[in-house]
């Protein structure tokens, strides 16, 4: 264990005293005493195995997970808690996800869940008060659900939330604070925040439009008026359109006896100004700004001030389908202290120069292999094609002694 990872675990039992932490989750060994394995899909033949791994580009080769094995299966499995409560404290859950795979279609998001769950039958259906993380199909979808249960019904984040697509380790973090307030980190930086009110379409907004309401008759909304004290110019009606050219001058062989009178060019009036005269234009003293309609309170809002509480929970879960496996989930961490949470980041990340390395040698070594193989068919085809030539020309030599 290096200098960094010493220094950050002292500093963690220093400042985490007196935070609370309801579950974490590193699977290290005797996770298996931890976690139950559904049996969801297993009878249909469609439910997929977790492996215990610290994957194909490790940071650190002791800091294992659990990664999905088998495409196009369905996987499920989930730990046991001791029961809690988010009242009256702040959430936090966070947890780390891998994607070594081409996902092409799939979850990697985890679950809180409340009540009795039978956890052999865990799945798809089963109710959950929360779920967090990506969820990538092709290169349209890579969105970062956020699903909140408010008396038994799921609400989606109305924001459109992004999440990473890269192959290395990610860590997302929710934190919902006792004002119904959140912040969502990838990474340990905050990538969106705001309000459980607004966000999700839980409770009726507090505020609604007056549809009803009329502008003043007295709202002046003119950010500019004619200037009263601009008075047209004299003449400015007769002001033709060109003049002589003043820069002109007579040709030295012009003779006007032969010639006739000589008159210069014509050229545009600079003073000239197409059109009726028109007082120019100034800042209307009066303006009180675009008129908009205004905002009421909403007689159908009814505050709830335990929106932020949800059930009590009693597990957490993962529940993914995958077209492609290969997702390593790990440091899954459920309390109360944000502080703690970006300790753990930086705990892992302590390792992340070194999986970035092990992350493009890996990938050197695929990119080998493949243009290897590229190189066997072009000469596989090749061969095919000078053996199809012998053939043609083996078939004229016959039909030309016959």
């Amino acid at each position: 264990m290096d200098c960094l990872v010493v220094v950050l675990l002292l500093f963690t039992l220093v400042t985490c005293s007196v935070c609370e932490t309801f579950f974490e989750e590193r699977f290290d060994d005797g996770w298996r005493n931890k976690w139950v394995k559904s049996e969801w899909k297993s009878s249909e033949g469609k439910a997929g195995k977790f492996k215990h791994t610290a994957g194909n580009w490790p940071g650190d080769p002791d800091d294992r997970g659990l990664q999905t094995t088998s495409d196009a299966k369905h996987f499920a499995l989930s730990a046991k808690i001791p029961e809690f409560s988010n009242k009256n404290t702040t959430l936090v859950v966070q947890y780390s996800i891998k994607f070594e795979q081409d996902i092409e279609c799939g979850g990697g998001y985890i679950k809180l869940l409340s009540g009795y769950v039978n956890q052999k039958k865990f799945g798809g259906d089963t109710p959950y008060s929360f779920m967090f993380g990506p969820d990538i199909c092709g290169t349209q979808t890579k969105k970062l659900h956020v699903i909140l249960s408010y008396q038994g019904q799921n609400y989606p984040i109305k924001k459109e939330l992004e999440c990473e697509t890269d192959k290395l380790t990610h860590f997302y973090t929710f934190i919902l604070r006792l004002d119904a307030s959140y912040s969502i980190w990838i990474d340990g930086r905050e990538r969106d925040s705001g309000s459980m009110y607004t966000d999700w379409d839980i409770l009726p907004p507090r505020k609604i439009k007056a549809v009803n309401a009329k502008k003043p008759t007295d709202w002046d909304d003119r950010e500019y008026i004619e200037d009263p004290n601009d008075v047209k110019p004299e003449g400015y009606d007769s002001i033709p359109r060109e003049i002589p050219d003043p820069k002109a001058k007579k040709p030295i062989y012009w003779d006007d006896e032969d010639d006739g009178m000589w008159k210069a060019p014509k050229v545009p009036n600079p003073a000239y100004r197409p059109g009726a005269w028109k007082r120019k234009k100034i800042k209307n003293p009066n303006y009180k700004g675009k008129w908009k309609i205004p905002w009421i309170d909403n007689p159908e809002f009814e505050d709830d001030p335990d929106l932020y509480v949800l059930k009590p929970i009693k597990y957490v879960g993962i529940e993914v389908w995958q077209v492609k496996a290969g997702s390593i989930f790990d440091n899954i961490l459920i309390g109360d202290d944000p502080d703690y949470a970006k300790q753990v980041i930086q705990e892992v990340f302590s390792h992340r120069e070194a999986e970035k390395e092990a992350f493009e040698e890996a990938e050197k070594v695929r990119k080998a292999k493949e243009e290897e193989k590229a190189q066997r068919s072009r000469e596989e085809g090749e061969r095919r094609r000078r053996e199809r030539g012998r053939d043609r020309h083996r078939d004229r030599y016959k039909r030309d002694e016959l």
